[in-house]
């Protein structure tokens, strides 16, 4: 059964032709709203034939305990032979014969989500031919007249909702851009003078504070200024608060949200950077906007050769576009929905309170959730990676659908978030770009959450999505973030522009259970991470025991630090029984591996190359294997290859290597350890390295970042296998329905 829907159409139609009849009595239906109205007609049989013929996701969960007896590394894992694979957890599922909707080329604009329940179950949503459908959280802004704001050529609207206070947003989108906001200092960031009552030097202490004392002329008394936001950056957040009050005698900043945490730039005396959003005077570029909340003014600064007759302008409307939800708990599910070649666009962003409620979809459950979603509350920040921000595509208790092919831009939060309950849905072959925060977020129930086992998630396949252009708001948000998830296949995307991690895998902080295990992220390319802005974050960052989790064939580079963390591949507390092989990772500002602490993971035929300060760093001390490091290549322009800093006495039981190459550019490799030199002879009297060398691998061309190995490099002698890069990235259409 197909259905149509077209700008040009009707809703008083049947919905069961592509064009208009001649004579206008037939044809498309017109808006969304209708075609979902006119579903209710044909669901019923939609829904026999789901009945029918489908099979379901496996009930049963892993175990979040570690694989290896007793906790030792098994001997298969060690050998030379075939990649260690994850466990996979079967999922069969026949699709029914779907009512195909088809959405015509234009904009489908929307007030609030649609809504899809189980009661869609077996519906495709799909673009007709190669027409693009925009399925839009905005609102057009025509009405401009010329003006002229702070000596600049601009245009201005008058905007009624927004004077009678119903209506406020905080992005506006101009002929597919993303407009900005006027901020101080135009590039670049303040530093605070002072935070009262706080004590230096700090780190990650969990006080709150709302003031602060900022240096004379940074802040004065702007128009509008409880509209202004104070966007202070530190450690690996950012907090955002609107300002509440100042006091231009003694530079005393209120802000409206307290700080999660004492703001320093990073551990230490150095307090923190910022920068004002929203300012008036600060309006004085164009492409810049700002919205005149008290007099319901909209002003934009044209670019060269904008018209404002024909621009198109829009101004969300919206926080989120779309959500697929069932109740997992009472085996109610979303099944066999799909969405293809269709945009998703023009949504907000704001602090996602508790207080949002039913708002917000998938912020109903309470305290049953909170804890594990680490909502910030009252406060700036939440605690890692914009993690409680939620998708506007929103996933829950859904199972066997799919986005495929899809563009989600210029939109506020997460791109697409998969939630509690849901199993096997493919997010594969998706733009997501100009994001408020990230791509692409996972999280289903916390193996702690011992009475919400309907509430897990898993067994996804997020593969050959290009994500880009994150973090415009929440600059911590990830590129993709698996938070309590298992089985999935993280593979073939391409990850850019962000100011903070690639892909984080794992939420648990130490060796407690852990429900994210036998995890893929493979064939994925990286790059370009972090700007200095933010601190510990890495292309690939982990957390926790996770068993069957494998990184593979990854290419990372370039990922840049503010004050310390700008790492490649980072096994963060508790990464444990990982299986990291075959990857290629340069540039980094600090280290292209960290390894914080964890225990047995291995770590094989990697190239690592060029960091600021060393090539690998392994920082706590435990009492056991934390790296099991074999035929890796590490080349240095004349840092450490290795670095610890701890003394040799201590170094020599929490590291297995052996049939490595190193090789230093400048000359002869050393080590730090214990924060002194250390030759290779003397790196190897620690018991490590028995077979390695010191030899230049003979890469094709270093200065290009070209890692082929010549037929004669030392490293193939050792046991190195070539890694095959023609894949990363996104594959070919005719490609994706292949396994990494």
């Amino acid at each position: 059964m197909k259905l149509y829907i077209a700008p040009n159409g009707n809703d008083n139609w049947s919905g069961f032709l592509a064009n208009p009849k001649a004579g206008k009595r037939d044809g498309p239906l017109a808006t969304l709203s209708g075609g979902m109205a006119r579903l209710q007609r044909y669901l019923p049989e939609a829904a026999a034939s789901l009945q029918a013929g489908a099979q379901h996701c496996l009930p049963a969960v892993p175990s979040a305990q570690p694989m290896q007896a007793g906790g030792q590394v098994r001997l298969a894992d060690l050998n030379h032979g075939q990649p260690y694979r994850p466990g996979r957890y079967p999922v069969s599922a026949t699709p029914p014969e779907p009512i195909t909707v088809y959405l015509r080329g234009g904009v489908y604009p929307l007030e609030k989500p649609l809504v899809i329940g189980p009661e869609h179950s077996g519906v495709m949503f799909k673009a007709f031919a190669r027409e693009k459908p925009i399925i839009s959280g905005g609102k057009r802004i025509s009405n401009w007249q010329s003006a002229s704001v702070n000596g600049k050529q601009a245009w201005v609207a008058d905007l009624p909702e927004v004077a009678a206070g119903q209506w406020e947003f905080r992005e506006l989108f101009v002929n597919g851009r993303r407009a900005a906001r006027p901020r101080l200092p135009a590039k670049g960031f303040y530093r605070m003078e002072a935070v009262p009552g706080a004590v230096l030097p700090s780190g990650w202490d969990r006080k709150h504070f709302n003031q602060i004392i900022c240096r004379s002329g940074d802040i004065r008394n702007f128009r509008n200024l409880t509209d202004i936001e104070m966007v202070y950056l530190h450690f690996w957040i950012e907090e955002r608060s609107r300002i509440s009050a100042f006091d231009s005698r003694t530079n005393l900043v209120t802000l409206e949200r307290p700080s999660l945490v004492t703001p320093v730039g990073a551990f230490g005396k150095e307090l923190a950077d910022y920068y004002l959003d929203n300012v008036w005077e600060a309006l004085c570029q164009p492409g810049q906007w700002y919205l005149d909340r008290a007099a319901g003014k909209l002003y934009y600064l044209p670019r060269r050769g904008e018209n404002m007759k024909t621009a198109r302008i829009y101004a969300p409307r919206c926080l989120q576009l779309l959500g697929l939800i069932g109740n997992p708990e009472q085996n109610q599910f979303v099944e066999h929905v799909r969405f293809e070649g269709i945009t998703f666009a023009h949504t907000d962003w704001r602090h996602p309170d508790k207080s949002d409620g039913a708002a917000i979809l998938g912020t109903t459950q309470g305290d049953k959730t909170h804890g594990r979603r680490h909502s910030r509350g009252q406060f700036a920040a939440a605690s890692q990676a914009a993690c409680d921000v939620p998708g506007v595509i929103y996933f829950e208790g859904a199972r066997h659908c799919a986005l495929s092919n899809c563009v989600i831009e210029h939109v506020g939060w997460y791109g697409v978030e998969i939630s509690d309950g849901c199993c096997d849905i493919s997010i594969v072959g998706n733009t997501m770009r100009h994001l408020g925060a990230g791509g692409i977020k996972i999280n289903g129930a916390a193996a702690r959450d011992k009475k919400a086992h309907a509430r897990r998630t898993g067994q996804h396949r997020i593969t050959d999505n290009t994500i880009c252009h994150g973090g415009r708001v929440f600059h911590s948000a990830v590129g993709i973030l698996a938070m309590n998830a298992y089985a999935l296949s993280i593979c073939h995307n391409h990850i850019f522009d962000l100011f903070y991690s690639g892909v984080s895998c794992g939420w648990e902080w130490g060796y407690q259970e852990n429900i994210s295990r036998d995890n893929l992220i493979a064939f994925n390319h990286i790059h370009d991470l972090g700007h200095k802005v933010l601190s510990d974050m890495g292309g690939i960052y982990t957390l926790g025991v996770q068993p069957g989790t494998v990184l593979r064939n990854n290419l990372i580079y370039n990922v840049t630090s503010a004050h310390y963390g700008g790492w490649c591949i980072y096994p963060d507390e508790g990464s444990s029984y990982l299986v990291i092989e075959n990857n290629v990772c340069y540039d980094a500002d600090r280290q292209p591996f960290h390894q914080h602490y964890g225990r047995e993971n291995i770590v094989r035929n990697n190239i690592w190359a060029f960091g600021g300060e060393s090539v690998g760093i392994y920082t706590r001390n435990e009492p056991h294997i934390g790296l099991i490091w074999l035929r890796n290549i590490m080349v240095s322009r004349g840092e450490a290859l290795f670095q610890s800093a701890h003394p040799p006495k201590t170094e020599a039981h929490r590291m297995l290597s052996d049939g490595n190459l190193y090789f230093s550019t400048a000359g002869k490799p050393h080590f730090l350890v214990g924060g002194k030199k250390c030759s290779f002879k003397q790196w190897q009297a620690l018991g490590r390295d028995r077979h390695s060398i010191v030899a230049n691998p003979k890469f094709k061309s270093l200065a290009q970042r070209n890692f082929t190995l010549s037929k004669d490099s030392p490293a193939l002698k050792l046991g190195f296998q070539p890694i095959d890069l023609s894949t990363v990235g996104p594959r070919p259409t005719a490609q994706r329905a292949e396994v990494c």
